[in-house]
């Protein structure tokens, strides 16, 4: 048996207001929280309630045979609980149907695997006790920040007790191996690692709405067959997509709600496949062999690697400025300052000085409040001057990219 994997990333940062060099020393007021509630508000109506209203519906319909997971970064949970509790309520509502898995993550969104270990451990620590409290699950199943995994990752995740931990479906890393198998990262010894069907994924994420794509309009029962077309010794076919998908990226008048409400009983129509979580596949499927992951990779970008983030002089000076703080935030003791900063190491503030041309150029610039990257990097420059000043630590050489 098939079991399709529909996995869903939510993520909302706190983004920082303009904060100019004439700020600094004069207040510690960094984020724009009439932009984040106003942002969070346009999503949860497009977006959270419906769509979410919509999967209640399906386990319902389908007597809990359609299941599915979420991860909700720690940014996006105070969102929620902030400015819309009641959005939160239906989550929670998921949660007790026994149909929906809640993943662990780094609780800000963060790269700190990729340059602190204690903080990384921190961070997935806070959102795990965080998913306990709010959805009374222990998560066994990890997702990094952006599907950001390598051997290195995955070994951190297990010593952490993890299960599983999901990846993307690259090419390059798979070479002539499906993406629709289990595998074991290399130097794990219980761990597996579940991995997106990126071209299968992408239909939906992005290519739904697309007039100028063969395959337009997809119908439900188009896409079911296309599953119906894939090896019978798939074990599972990983569909890991933004939640925003459905009704903020691909508006509700492309039908992307329509599609989704009847795609799992035309899925459910072929007795070779069902619904499954990341957790239930990690239970029941061994791997098949090791999968080696040498250096980091991701979702993101044509690149599959880390430079949506680290790839210019901006973003990697920007990221060592951030973590260079870390001892002394800890050292202070205080919740409300290591909050403050941690919200500084969500990865999209590196995000948004992001410098390619093209397409990956545009979709970063979509989802920048930024009129220039430069200016991204100014902005959290300066606020972390003024974090610097407050813990007593020696001001940086300028950088001049």
């Amino acid at each position: 048996m098939t079991q399709v994997v529909f996995y869903f990333q939510i993520h909302q940062p706190w983004r920082l207001r303009r904060y100019t060099f004439f700020d600094i020393g004069k207040h510690d007021d960094y984020f724009d929280d009439a932009e984040n509630e106003r942002i969070l508000r346009r999503v949860v109506e497009k977006c959270y309630r419906p769509m979410t209203l919509l999967l209640e519906e399906l386990i319902e319909q389908h007597a809990g045979a359609f299941r599915c997971a979420f991860s909700i970064s720690g940014c996006a949970l105070q969102q929620l609980e902030r400015w819309s509790p009641e959005t939160l309520e239906i989550f929670q509502r998921l949660a007790k149907t026994g149909c929906v898995e809640f993943l662990a993550e780094t609780s800000h969104h963060s790269l700190a695997a990729l340059i602190d270990e204690d903080e990384f451990r921190a961070q997935v620590r806070a959102q795990h006790d965080h998913i306990e409290r709010l959805f009374g699950q222990s998560p066994t199943t990890f997702r990094n920040t952006e599907l950001i995994t390598s051997n290195q990752i995955a070994r951190l995740a297990e010593d952490m007790g993890y299960q599983a931990i999901l990846a993307e479906g690259a090419d390059h890393i798979l070479d002539w191996r499906s993406p629709h198998l289990v595998y074991r990262p290399e130097g794990c010894e219980k761990i597996r690692v579940l991995l997106r069907s990126y071209r299968l994924s992408d239909d939906i994420a992005f290519r739904f709405s697309n007039r100028a794509w063969a395959s337009w309009p997809l119908s439900a029962a188009t896409f079911a067959q296309w599953l119906g077309e894939l090896p019978t010794s798939d074990e599972f076919v990983g569909l890991f997509m933004d939640y925003e998908t459905f009704g903020e990226h691909q508006w509700e008048d492309t039908g992307i709600f329509d599609f989704m409400r009847h795609l799992p009983g035309e899925v459910l129509k072929n007795p070779r496949f069902g619904f499954a979580t990341p957790a239930e596949i990690a239970a029941k499927v061994d791997p098949v062999s090791r999968l080696d992951i040498p250096h980091p990779f991701s979702w993101a970008d044509a690149e599959r690697d880390l430079t949506a983030w680290l790839d210019n002089a901006m973003q990697r000076a920007s990221h060592r400025s951030v973590h260079g703080l870390a001892e002394a935030v800890r050292a202070t003791g205080d919740p409300e300052t290591v909050e403050t900063w941690r919200r500084m190491t969500t990865s999209d503030h590196f995000y948004y000085m992001c410098v390619k041309f093209f397409s990956d150029g545009d979709v970063h610039k979509y989802f920048s409040p930024y009129a220039t990257p430069h200016d991204a990097y100014i902005t959290l420059m300066n606020v972390l001057g003024d974090l610097r000043r407050r813990l007593g630590v020696p001001r940086e050489g300028l950088l001049v990219p």
